[in-house]
């Protein structure tokens, strides 16, 4: 992963738009009437100081090549599940190269310091990504058009 960094991102960073115009582009087609700039709002909501909310950012010479977010629901079936992983989005051109394994070990390492013992995900196509990373699968769903695989994650100090 050369020299990147993972970063809390502040509401007030100059990344901020970046890391928006990048997860917008992904998954802001399924929030019909979602605008970027509504977007840009809820993830300045989400960049909390610690715990749930917070939002991440990979970094390569300052410049953002990954991001991810923690929040408390990401699925709205699936209310009573919480905290969720979400958004974890890498660069076209560094993915491949550890940046979203990066940033979710990092996002485990938060839910940990935060004394929750377990988080969630939602994925149509990564599974096999989260399993190598100790996420395990607990069920499958149609959401919002696709099929998809929410998974969830043990955290305990074993599980550094």
């Amino acid at each position: 992963m050369r020299d990147t960094t993972i970063q809390r991102l502040s509401a007030d960073s100059p990344h901020l738009p970046t890391v928006v115009r990048w997860t917008f582009a992904a998954w802001g087609s399924l929030y019909p009437g979602l605008t970027l700039e509504e977007a840009i709002d809820d993830t300045m909501s989400e960049c909390g100081i610690s715990g749930v909310p917070s939002v991440f950012i990979a970094l390569q010479d300052d410049v953002p090549v990954g991001t991810a977010c923690l929040i408390d629901d990401d699925m709205s079936i699936r209310r009573e599940l919480t905290p969720w992983l979400a958004s974890v989005f890498v660069a076209p051109e560094w993915r491949g190269q550890g940046v979203a394994s990066a940033l979710v070990q990092r996002m485990e390492a938060e839910v940990r310091n935060s004394g929750i013992h377990q988080c969630y995900l939602y994925t149509p196509d990564q599974q096999s990504l989260y399993q190598r990373l100790g996420w395990q699968a607990i069920e499958t769903l149609e959401y919002r058009g696709e099929t998809v695989t929410i998974m969830r994650r043990l955290l305990t100090e074993s599980s550094r």
